[in-house]
């Protein structure tokens, strides 16, 4: 039987050491490779391939130790497979040598706000996810506040959206991603989930990642420990389906695509 349709799933490489859940795993490029393809394996879509961690508190990387560490994965995964690539990271600089390398999506935080990153994303006319944040990673988790999160998220997005397409991005390149946990209270995260067919509605495609995030703590006090989310992951990640979400973002790839799976094949009974 074919598999009934389902959301992509975007499959995480952080090669990175201070990422919150798996920061310091895969810092070694031969094993950030086998991880990758042990992915695909599991039935990753795509590997976002990340090299600075964005989690709250994180500090800054310089430019020449982001490209050290994803490049060589990026072509590492490049040369042994032909599944598509997206590289995680603000700095246009490290998107455009990503994609030199083998990338096909730039997975940005920042919503291309760094200097040159929209014309640079126009030139490189790969695939483009804008997130939504306030705040970058030391302060964003500093008591945020909106009147109307779910509207202020969307109009940021939507503004975010227009300025890509104004510098020269293609509109059918451009993904949205509401950035559970960046700059938003656990309730905050809540509510976008349960209105997420709103962001969806605007007709681009939607990339959501709550993988393993705090928002779980949050209702289940005992998953102190990132590896302790697997069932709250799941949830997400099947809400996110449901609301139309065309790609989710997960740490735990078999078990997040054999969810997604049943929830297809349910609707397809």
């Amino acid at each position: 039987m074919n598999d009934p349709i389902r959301p992509l799933v975007m499959g995480i490489v952080n090669v990175t050491p201070d990422s919150f859940s798996d920061g310091g795993r895969l810092t070694d490029t031969k094993v950030a490779i086998a991880h990758g393809l042990r992915l695909i394996e599991q039935g990753a879509d795509i590997l976002d391939i990340g090299g600075e961690s964005t989690r709250p508190g994180a500090e800054p990387v310089g430019l020449t130790e982001e490209l050290d560490r994803v490049l060589p994965v990026i072509e590492g995964l490049a040369a042994r497979t032909d599944w598509a690539i997206s590289v995680d990271t603000t700095k246009p600089e490290v998107a455009e040598a990503a994609v030199a390398a083998g990338a096909s999506m730039w997975n940005d935080v920042s919503a291309l706000a760094a200097p040159g990153a929209a014309e640079t994303a126009a030139r490189l006319g790969c695939e483009v996810v804008l997130m939504h944040r306030r705040g970058d990673p030391r302060t964003m988790q500093d008591a945020p506040h909106y009147d109307d999160v779910v509207a202020e998220v969307i109009a940021e997005l939507s503004a975010f959206a227009e300025a890509a397409i104004a510098a020269g991005v293609a509109r059918e390149r451009i993904w949205l991603d509401p950035g559970i946990g960046f700059g938003k209270t656990a309730a905050h995260n809540l509510t976008l989930v349960r209105c997420l067919d709103r962001l969806v509605a605007l007709g681009f495609p939607v990339l959501f990642g709550a993988s393993r995030k705090r928002t779980i703590q949050a209702i289940d006090p005992t998953a102190t420990d990132a590896d302790d989310r697997l069932g709250g992951s799941l949830a997400l990640a099947l809400e996110a389906s449901r609301a139309g979400a065309r790609a989710i973002r997960v740490h735990d790839v078999r078990e997040t695509v054999q969810a997604l799976k049943l929830q297809a094949a349910i609707r397809e009974a």
